[in-house]
């Protein structure tokens, strides 16, 4: 009887844990059953990664019959397509719609994709994916200035050009630039589209260089997140030019020292007109009184009275007497004549040098070669006339230029015609 009880037991425990196993599945089966009641798209892919010239083929499944639905795309890039019936998705991405600019490398598509009930206009999914393309092919980034390789420009002018870039694969993120010779842009560079600016100095030619122009090779390096590189190089000829402005101030300077120079010179030459002046009066008067004794030595010896006569012989002697004292005196000194017309001739010849060097305008082209006349002429004066005293008195110019024009004097160095 135990055994029996037992298996009777037993049953009832089983019959009893299947009735809630069966429970428990048809429990399962309707909460399954409901979740599995709305429409949704089974296989969806949120993220699609094509190489350039490669095919694209996907089927997208839903859980229930296709062929009650219709599939559409919306804001779907240029070649994609879907299968309305069977919701099949094709694309095949030619380079020729990279080339054109329909598409784009490494830009993300965010495409639109719906089902709709073709009976129950309410039944309806509206999802969305990314399209992305890439490409393995590197096109390399380019410097290019907006202006040509070679530039020819003068010294003080400025030049400016923007730097533009041809971004590839992957763009320029930074310039840098250096140069065989010292120029620093004006304005930043270190990114494209800034604009290079230099100012050429007017020292920048040398005299040394030929052809009186010099070669300024500029080199602007960009550099990618890689570190790749791409170099741009501009030569700018720059030819020498006149600073007009630093030289009309050098040459009026000059000039200024010119005229000071020929007023100093004036001076001195009437210092030296004026000590002849004085030793040709003392030696006419010396001359006078020669003669005047020598006369009267005559006159008294054809007199009858003998004294008259003792004195007639003494005054030709005292004539005699009278040259060693007027050597002495006053001598005959030829090179105060030759200095003061050496002077005279200097202060002629650098008034007529001035006169003929005058500059035309602000931008005189022989500006150099006047300046370099003058400054030449002066330098050869002051070494010529160096031992030449210059006086120390208050020099009036309209006072020495009265004395140095007035007749009687220039009629003492007027030259002679034979």
């Amino acid at each position: 009887m135990g055994i029996k009880k037992l298996i009777i037991a037993g049953l009832f425990y089983f019959s009893s844990f299947s009735g809630q196993a069966q429970i428990i599945q048809d429990s399962i089966h309707k909460v399954v059953n409901y979740a599995d009641s709305a429409l949704r798209i089974k296989n969806i892919n949120p993220y699609f990664t094509l190489h350039v010239d490669s095919t694209l083929k996907y089927a997208f499944e839903i859980n229930k019959d296709q062929s009650q639905y219709y599939w559409y795309l919306k804001n779907s890039p240029v070649g994609l397509k879907i299968n309305k019936d069977n919701g099949v998705l094709t694309f095949k991405a030619e380079k020729s719609y990279f080339l054109s600019g329909k598409l784009k490398y490494d830009y993300e598509y965010k495409v639109n994709i719906g089902l709709q009930n073709l009976n129950n206009p309410a039944e309806r999914i509206d999802t969305s994916f990314i399209l992305l393309f890439y490409s393995t092919e590197i096109i390399p980034s380019r410097i290019k200035p907006t202006v040509t390789s070679t530039l020819y420009i003068d010294e003080g002018d400025t030049i400016s050009f923007k730097l533009q870039c041809d971004n590839g694969s992957f763009p320029i993120e930074e310039i840098t630039y250096f140069s065989n010779y010292q120029a620093k842009s004006l304005t930043p560079v270190g990114k494209c589209n800034d604009d290079y600016t230099w100012f050429a100095p007017f020292d920048f030619v040398k005299d040394t260089d030929k052809d009186r122009q010099k070669l300024l090779d500029l080199y602007f390096v960009g550099t990618n997140k890689f570190n790749s590189r791409d170099t741009a190089i501009v030569h700018v000829y720059v030819r020498e030019n006149i600073n007009y402005p630093q030289r009309v101030m050098e040459f009026e300077k000059l000039r200024t020292d010119v005229q000071n120079y020929i007023v100093q010179l004036k001076s001195s030459f009437r210092i030296v007109d004026r000590k002849l002046k004085r030793t040709k009066k003392t030696r006419t008067g010396f001359d006078l009184g020669s003669a005047a004794t020598g006369l009267g030595g005559t006159v008294f010896s054809s007199m009858p009275n003998s004294d008259q006569k003792t004195a007639g012989k003494i005054l030709p002697s005292v004539g005699v007497a009278l040259v060693p004292v007027k050597e002495a005196t006053a001598p005959n000194n030829s090179s105060d004549q030759n200095t003061a017309s050496l002077i005279r001739n200097s202060i002629k010849r650098l008034e007529y040098l001035v006169a003929d060097n005058t500059i035309v305008g602000e931008k005189d082209p022989e500006i150099l070669n006047k300046t370099k006349r003058l400054k030449d002429e002066l330098k050869q004066m002051q070494i010529q006339l160096i031992d030449i005293p210059i006086a120390d008195e208050n020099l009036n110019s309209k006072e020495l230029d009265d004395y140095f024009n007035n007749p009687k004097v220039n009629k003492k160095y007027k030259v002679k015609q034979k």
